[in-house]
């Protein structure tokens, strides 16, 4: 499984991963689920929305950024996406780890530090004495993943996000996503989501409207 995750980092056209990433439920009542061995889906925002992940070698940098994470803190990435501004994930932990926040500040770290724009100097008083760049928002949002059902409609969030904020017009044309992964292991069709429609997945009438919740980007 690890081994799927490093597949991942080691192409340069995104063939990718073993399942990382998605959700978080409440950003009000913002709180972390800490669960050894749990299922995650991680949403992650640059600073002020900035186009920072636009580029083939920005995400190579995020690549390197995971591949050095990896070594130190291993986890199982289950799904991605990564969007100019923004990225999804879902990570599965080791039975023993429930620290996906260090894991987090690892691969922040790394990429900003390795990224050398001038433009990610902070000007803002508050990010200059915590000798912040203008990288990363500072939060990220997780949700844990309940059950196959809850999997399953983040994974297909994932791969249809880039559709969704008209990037692309089918998930297979977006590059930088384990879409083209899922194909290969037979999960999808090649064409799905490129009819403008995905799949109904079961859900309870608990989850019924939750793609309309803010969190979802």
């Amino acid at each position: 499984m690890r081994g799927d995750s490093r597949r991942w980092l080691h192409s340069r056209t995104p063939r990718n991963p073993t399942p990382f990433d998605q959700c978080y439920n409440h950003l009000v009542n913002y709180r972390r689920a800490f669960l050894p061995g749990g299922t995650f889906f991680f949403t992650l925002v640059t600073y002020q929305r900035r186009p920072i992940l636009s580029t083939p070698d920005t995400v190579d940098l995020l690549r390197n950024a995971f591949r050095y994470t990896l070594k130190q803190m291993p986890f199982t990435v289950v799904a991605s996406v990564i969007l100019p501004d923004h990225m999804h994930f879902i990570w599965t932990l080791p039975p023993e780890s429930s620290d996906y926040s260090t894991r987090w500040r690892l691969i922040k770290s790394h990429f900003t530090r390795n990224w050398c724009a001038k433009e990610s100097i902070s000007e803002i008083a508050s990010r200059v004495q915590k000798g912040e760049k203008d990288v990363w928002q500072r939060r990220f949002w997780e949700h844990l993943i309940r059950d196959e059902i809850d999997l399953t409609r983040h994974v297909e969030y994932i791969h249809y996000n880039p559709v969704k904020h008209v990037l692309v017009k089918s998930p297979g044309e977006w590059k930088y996503s384990s879409f083209m992964k899922y194909v290969h292991d037979g999960i999808y069709p090649p064409d799905w989501g490129g009819n403008g429609k995905i799949p109904e997945c079961p859900r309870s009438q608990k989850d019924k409207g939750v793609e309309d919740e803010h969190w979802m980007e």
